[in-house]
């Protein structure tokens, strides 16, 4: 049974009361390097394309340097979160047919490269309680993360906004670095993930970098509902947090709508009712979960 009720760690970070994890870093030079060494064989995510970015070669997500599509404060993430500075990547290491930001996702040559030291300053003087790193999705951007970080001067938490489909190599340069973080628990079975995100191994990644995650910072766990998923994805992905993560919040999202590539495929083509949202809410709440409301 999950009892807790709030991210007390997280908060005490928003009072003052811990300092921001990437300022006690001290070996955030030697993480750099690292991501570094990781570009030029990427494999910052597990399709693990092993393309030299460095020297041009693109790999699944298409992304070379770092472009941002947009950026600012948002108002609209969870409670405790607001005001988030927000990054916005191009680029993505999914496909998913239904994404809500395909103009951004699969496009990474849209936006534009702002230099580290730059965005740095830029963060410095944003009207926010914490960086918001997402996308798109921020994983093919670590190493330009971290750059950034090394240039900051401002005591800010910082949130990793992710798909979590990230190797563990990834996952431990984050180690330290990030603060909370706000994942996407898409799927229940690798069969739905890879037909509808194209990502195989699906499961087995997820629930690693979930665990991995726990260790590291406070988490939050967003789950998309899909039309006619309940039983395939929903009630599962609910069901493994109930009985392997001890202190995460859920937030249970009743909010998609077909977008993108959704209409090729029936059980997309429509949005969620209120009996199937309920449904999954109620199902949450009797595995006791700390469901965000």
């Amino acid at each position: 049974m999950r009892t807790k009720k709030a991210l007390n760690g997280y908060f005490s970070i928003l009072e003052g009361k811990k300092r921001v994890k990437y300022l006690l870093c001290k070996n955030l030079e030697e993480k750099i390097n690292s991501a570094e060494e990781i570009l030029s064989g990427c494999h910052f995510c597990e399709r693990r394309c092993r393309v030299n970015r460095m020297d041009g070669e693109k790999g699944y997500c298409g992304v070379l340097e770092s472009r941002i599509a947009s950026e600012f404060i948002h108002l609209g993430e969870e409670p405790e979160l607001i005001p988030s500075y927000t990054i916005f990547f191009s680029g993505c290491t999914f496909t998913c047919v239904y994404c809500q930001n395909w103009d951004i996702s699969q496009y990474p040559e849209r936006g534009v490269h702002i230099q580290p030291r730059v965005l740095a300053d830029m963060i410095s003087t944003a009207r926010a309680r914490n960086v918001n790193w997402v996308g798109g999705e921020p994983t093919p951007n670590i190493y330009y993360i971290l750059d950034v970080l090394k240039h900051s001067k401002r005591n800010m938490p910082q949130i990793w906004n992710s798909n979590m489909y990230l190797t563990e190599e990834a996952m431990k340069l984050l180690d330290g670095v990030m603060d909370i973080y706000l994942t996407d628990f898409k799927y229940g079975n690798d069969r739905c993930a890879e037909r509808l995100s194209d990502a195989k191994n699906y499961t087995k990644v997820i629930r690693r970098n979930h665990m991995m995650a726990e260790k590291q910072g406070e988490v939050i766990i967003r789950h998309l509902i899909l039309p006619e998923h309940l039983e395939c994805c929903t009630k599962p992905i609910l069901q493994w947090i109930s009985e392997n993560l001890k202190n995460v919040r859920v937030n249970i999202m009743g909010q998609y709508h077909p977008e993108y590539r959704a209409m090729d495929y029936d059980e997309l083509k429509r949005r969620l009712t209120y009996d199937e949202f309920q449904e999954a809410v109620r199902f949450g709440k009797e595995l006791g979960l700390d469901i965000l409301e």
